[in-house]
Order: C-alpha cells, then structure tokens, then sequence
C-alpha cells in the first residue's frame, strides 16, 4: 500500500499533470502524425528521395537540438522565477534566450551550407549502388537548399514558445504548432506531387512547404504573446531595454552552457549512430527512416512527461517545496513508465502496417518492421531514461546531466554502435538491438541519482529586485 501511494497520485494530482501534458502531447501528436504523412508522401517519390530527406533531417536535428538545449538551459531559471513570482527575472531570461538562438542560427547555417556535401556523404555506403547514392546525395542537396531558410523562424518560435510554457502558457505554442503542421501538410501535398495547379517540385515542395510552415508558426506565437502582454506581463517593454544584469546571464552560461553542450553532442551523437547504421547499406537508412518517423508518433507521451517533469518540478524547486518536489517526481516517473508500456504493446502490434504506406523495396519494409518492433519494446526503458535526465535538469544540476546524457551516449552507445558496425559483420537489426538494449545501464544510473535526490536544488534564492 504505501509503495502504491508512493507512486500514484490522487485524482487532482493526475488534472494538473494533464493540464501541462496534455497540450504538449496533443501538438507534438498532430506534429508528429503530420510528419508520418509528409513522410509517407515524400516515401511514395521513392526510396532515393526518402532517403535523401532522412540525412537531412538528422543533420537537422543537431541544430535544432542545439537550440533546445540553448532555450532550456535559461528556462531552468524561468521556470523557477516564474514559480517564485519574479517577472524581471522572466524578463532577463526571454532576453538571453534570445542572444544565445540568434547565434546559434548564424553558426547553424554557415556549417550546413558551407559543409553539405561532405556531411551528407557520410550517410552514403554500398558499392554496388552507385547510381542509387548519386540519386540520394542529389535529393538530399536540393532538401537542404530550401530547408536552411527556416532555421531562423525555429529558433524565434523556441524563444518565445518556451517561455510561455514555463509562465504555465502550454495552449498558445500548441495552437501555434497545429496551424503550422496543418499549413505544412497542405502545401506539402500540393507542392510534392504538383496538385490543383502547382509545380510538381518534389522534395524541394517539401522544404517550401517546411519553410513556410515555420514562419507561420512563429508568427502565430509573437502575434498572440504580444496580443496578451496583461497575462505574459514579462512581454511588457521586452524590447525598450536590451540589457542582461551580468551576474545573472554568468550564471545562466554556467549552468546553461553544459545543457546547451549536452544537447549538441547528444543529437550529434544520435547522428553519428545513424552513421554506423548506415554503413550496413541505404536500406538500413531508409528503414531507419521509416521506424523512427512512426516511433516519434508513439514516443509522444513520454516526451511530453519530460516537459511536464522539467515544468511542475522546476517550479516546486523554485518555490522551495523540496518534499513535495520529491514526492510529485516520483509518480510522474512512474506514470511515464507505465504509459509506456501501453503505448509500446500498441506499437508492437501495430509494426507491420506502417512500412506497407510506403513505396519501397519489400527489404525495406522488412527492416522497417524490425526496428518498430524493437523501439517498441524498448520505449519503457527510454520513458525512465527521459524522465530522469528532466528530473536531474529541473534542479539545475547540469554537469551531471551531461555526464548521464551525452558522455554515456558517446562512451557507451556510440562506442558500441562504432564498434560493432565496422569490426564485426553482425546484421542491422541485431546490432539496433544491442545499441538499444544498453540503455539499461543508463536507466539504472538514473534511478541511483534520483534516488540520492541530487537534483534537489533551488537555483535563484531570493527574488531579484
């Protein structure tokens, strides 16, 4: 009984736990559920061009994670000042936050446009296929062309979109994000395939129809935060003052910084795994593609719980309710798991349909199926993990999230991953298997740290004038 109370919460612990999530699950859901149908379209052109827009996007992914961790690292800080009553404190955070992106979408675009070409041609392997990896560079070319012109509309929307969900505002970014994804799937269908008139562009519609969607999205969000400066008060004079007290944007660096490395190399990381998966042929690459584009659509809830978890706790830390941090840590972890689990028996007994929307080689599907299956059964491994590293970030405690993060993906997983793929012949999915199946150690790592409850730390102190 007392271990059942430990882990499960009460019917008002539950509605306040929805009430973050449940915006955040719903616009990452239809996010999620929009991009399995552009990448349904875009799998219908073939297996080259799906390909090709697949390397992109893990390019892609550093540099958005990139500026995830740069918004996150100050949004420990205005989650605790907004649980603490400090708009100034808000203020200043917005404001760095929007130095740090800025930059980042400088340094961003230089490196993607500058390098392509050899960044993309470390995805391609199998010498029996020539033609089909100078289709596939070819495609994946012209995607990033188009597609860097929005990394300046997503690094905006980042700035403002995380500060309205750590002021406890999760319904304006996820209206913003539906507009965008719904906007993004028409276009994509008009511009992919040439419909009711429009250039048949293929996958530069694609990246048009990415591009525009950003900016929509941007738009909708500063359009409704300005709108409503009574309710977002830290919006109020945003722009008539530039400054940072430099006290606060040192401490932010310092405890921002490793969070902000943590996501660089992670998602780095994640590339370069993808690379040595890669080297087992462009069918690994294009069921790699398939598995995740699926699989992000069932990750939702336990993504969605890191949010709540970074929110609900940060806020607790900042107020000083340390037991009660505690406490509400506890059954959010737990009912992450336990969602999980349901979510991967649903996914699992779903694999085989996914692969069959998409005009590919039946080896393909068959590989598709297998790494569905797979991250399936590992989802709950992966739903305590996430849970964890959010749990260690609330608290500020971000050296040793990058150690639990980033150090153990390249020491660990990659090493494995490196290793197995160009020292031993072992077939792709046994070898996604194992690289995915490590992540226990991980999980154990994290239950210790919780458990010592290092991450239970009020980072402002009191309030700033």
């Amino acid at each position: 009984m007392d271990l059942r109370k430990k882990l499960i919460g009460d019917g008002a612990f539950y509605k306040m736990v929805l009430t973050v999530a449940i915006p955040v699950i719903v616009q990452n859901g239809i996010t999620n559920f929009v991009g399995l149908l552009d990448n349904i379209m875009v799998g219908r052109l073939g297996t080259e061009q799906m390909s090709g827009i697949a390397i992109v996007n893990q390019l892609m992914l550093v540099f958005n994670l990139a500026i995830f961790g740069a918004v996150s690292g100050a949004g420990i800080f205005c989650a605790q000042f907004f649980g603490s009553g400090d708009m100034k404190g808000v203020k200043h955070t917005f404001r760095y936050k929007l130095y740090i992106c800025v930059a980042i979408v400088l340094l961003g675009g230089f490196i993607l446009a500058g390098f392509s070409e050899p960044l993309i041609q470390l995805y391609l392997h199998g010498e029996n296929n020539t033609a089909a990896l100078e289709a596939t560079l070819l495609y994946a070319r012209k995607y990033l062309k188009v597609i860097l012109w929005s990394l300046l509309p997503f690094g905006l929307e980042a700035v403002y979109s995380s500060t309205l969900r750590e002021s406890g505002e999760t319904r304006a970014p996820m209206v913003a994000g539906i507009v965008a994804v719904l906007v993004n799937l028409v276009l994509n269908y008009l511009l992919i395939f040439g419909m009711y008139g429009f250039p048949k562009l293929g996958v530069e519609g694609a990246a048009i129809a990415t591009v525009i969607s950003r900016y929509v999205q941007v738009l909708v969000v500063i359009l409704w935060t300005h709108a409503n400066r009574e309710k977002m008060s830290f919006i109020q004079g945003i722009y008539k003052k530039w400054s940072i007290p430099g006290s606060l944007a040192w401490k932010i660096t310092l405890k921002g910084m490793p969070l902000m490395l943590n996501e660089i190399l992670w998602s780095a990381g994640i590339a370069m795994q993808m690379q040595c998966y890669s080297r087992r042929g462009l069918d690994a690459v294009a069921g790699m593609n398939i598995s995740s584009t699926i699989t992000n659509l069932f990750n939702i809830v336990f993504m969605a719980m890191g949010s709540a978890i970074a929110i609900i706790v940060g806020q607790l830390l900042g107020a000083g309710k340390m037991e009660e941090a505690r406490d509400t840590d506890t059954k959010l972890i737990a009912f992450s798991v336990f969602s999980c689990v349901v979510m991967g028996g649903l996914l699992m007994l779903s694999a085989p349909l996914f692969p069959m929307m998409y005009n590919t080689s039946e080896q393909v599907r068959t590989l598709a199926t297998a790494f569905i299956r797979i991250s399936a059964a590992c989802m709950p491994l992966h739903a305590f993990a996430h849970a964890s590293y959010f749990t260690l970030r609330s608290g500020g405690k971000t050296l040793i999230t990058f150690v639990f993060d980033s150090v153990y993906l390249w020491g660990i997983s990659v090493s494995l991953a490196f290793v197995l793929s160009r020292y031993t012949s072992l077939p792709i999915v046994p070898l996604y298997l194992a690289c995915q199946l490590i992540d226990i150690v991980k999980c154990v790592v994290g239950f210790i740290l919780i458990k010592k409850g290092v991450w239970m730390n009020n980072l402002i102190g009191e309030k700033r004038d």
